[in-house]
């Protein structure tokens, strides 16, 4: 444990980021869930959760709780299957 106050401080402000950012990932991570599984239902539901999820990814990037080139990268991917699942009906 840190012995200066500022040190201290900055140890409890970053463990409340790190509940706060872990809350963020968890809550995408769930969307990426909801959506593949409509995804294997229903096109058009899919695509009501991927708006969604593309922003909490594009809120997540804002706030720097992943970086910006992750979330493009989940968002392409995620775009891509639902056109492929559209493609292939």
């Amino acid at each position: 444990m840190a012995n200066i106050k500022s040190a201290k401080k900055r140890v409890l402000i970053e463990r409340e980021r790190r509940v706060q950012n872990n809350s963020v990932k968890s809550e995408i991570k769930t969307y990426e869930k909801k959506f593949k599984t409509e995804l294997a239902v229903d096109a058009a539901k899919a695509e009501e959760v991927l708006k969604v999820l593309f922003a909490k990814l594009d809120s997540a990037a804002r706030e720097n709780v992943i970086h910006k080139n992750s979330a493009n990268r989940k968002k392409a991917h995620f775009a891509k299957l639902l056109e492929n699942a559209k493609a292939s009906k």
